[in-house]
């Protein structure tokens, strides 16, 4: 079939948007109408490089939609399904999955990096020639083959755009908290960056009961958003910025830092803001091949910990729909996430937006 999708030729070009080929579903996958897709940082670090990934590629991983079709032996969804994608899809037998990983599965960690699916081959054509698939999903188009292990289905009283975002932002930020750190009532947060992922941790430490959420950003903007969410402080950033994190936290500073945008600066700084004792969780995705200078001897004699945390460590097939329903019961307000919807075709112009810090998170709707 054809269908639109956003296509990334090469590092440091825009995305333009044609019409590709899309083959019918194969075994265990399933045939996806897109109705929503986030624009992530994720993505850009395709766009610039600083992601290594076979090209031509149609990017895009936080999508939601309904099931059109499906192909033989799949039994998790049907036809008329409502999903989110999950960009971990797991087995449910390997090392990982059965130790109660499934977020590293295994299995398909190769096909994923490499743009393809299970068989080694991609769905998507330009003429003859393959274009690749971001994360297995591919959802800046009307229409993806996936996996059916990354369909997740979820209740159909959610718009699909809020759906969308529980596939990543809201997954990996929740997530780091409840999961990855274990924050508990009474605990003091401190988050640095507030974009889709940093807004999220917001919401799950307030969620989880802490009593000091300490939101740290450059714009003003997404430091509204971050009270509206449950920040009890916001800072913007400067260079008093940990004397004032410590002065909130009586003096120590606080008990678990999330990093939450993916720059090494950020993260030593996030070292800097936590208690001996404390947690520092790297949430937010860095460029291939960066490095972080963390003083191993401050490390070791204040016993602080650095845990990355890969998906909020969480179960898709478990979780996207739990982060659902308490949307629905209104414990997390995802529907102010959403800053500004886009047309298929304004994709760059939703990515200059992001980058300008005017977005908690745009939306491409189909």
């Amino acid at each position: 079939m054809k269908i639109r999708a956003a296509v990334l030729d090469a590092p440091n070009q825009p995305f333009v948007i044609e019409t590709l080929t899309l083959d019918e579903p194969r075994a265990g996958e399933a045939l996806v109408r897109i109705h929503a897709c986030g624009v992530c940082h994720s993505d850009y670090h395709l766009a610039t490089g600083t992601t290594r990934h076979p090209m031509p590629v149609v990017c895009g991983h936080e999508g939601a939609g309904v099931v059109e079709a499906a192909g033989e032996g799949v039994t998790r969804v049907r036809v008329g399904d409502h999903v989110t994608l999950s960009w971990t899809p797991d087995c449910g037998h390997c090392f990982y999955c059965l130790r109660g990983m499934p977020n590293l599965c295994e299995t398909f960690t190769d096909p994923i990096w490499n743009g393809v699916m299970l068989d080694g081959t991609t769905r998507l054509h330009r003429d003859e020639s393959p274009v690749y698939h971001y994360c297995g999903l591919a959802s800046f188009a009307d229409y993806v083959v996936v996996p059916e292990r990354s369909c997740i289905v979820i209740r159909k009283d959610v718009p699909l755009e809020i759906a969308a975002l529980v596939g990543c932002a809201v997954a990996t930020g929740v997530g780091a908290v409840i999961y990855t750190a274990g924050v508990r009532p009474g605990d003091s947060v401190v988050v640095f960056g507030c974009g889709g992922v940093g807004l999220s941790v917001v919401q799950g430490a307030a969620l989880s009961g802490a009593s000091t959420i300490i939101a740290v950003d450059m714009n003003e903007t997404k430091m509204r958003l971050a009270r509206e969410f449950g920040a009890t402080d916001t800072l913007l950033s400067d260079d008093r910025t940990i004397q004032t994190i410590r002065a909130l936290t009586g003096g120590r500073g606080a008990d678990y830092a999330f990093e939450a945008v993916g720059i090494p600066a950020l993260q030593e700084r996030a070292l800097e803001a936590i208690r001996p004792g404390g947690m520092v969780v790297l949430a937010g995705l860095s460029p291939m091949g960066s490095g972080t200078n963390l003083p191993g001897a401050v490390i070791t004699r204040q016993e602080k910990t650095v845990k990355g945390s890969y998906y909020g460590s969480v179960s898709p097939s478990r979780d996207f729909p739990l982060l659902l329903d308490l949307y629905v019961a209104g414990k997390l307000k995802l529907d102010r996430m959403v800053s500004r919807e886009y047309p298929l075709e304004q994709v760059n112009t939703a990515f200059a937006a992001m980058l300008s810090g005017e977005a908690a998170r745009g939306v491409i709707r189909f």
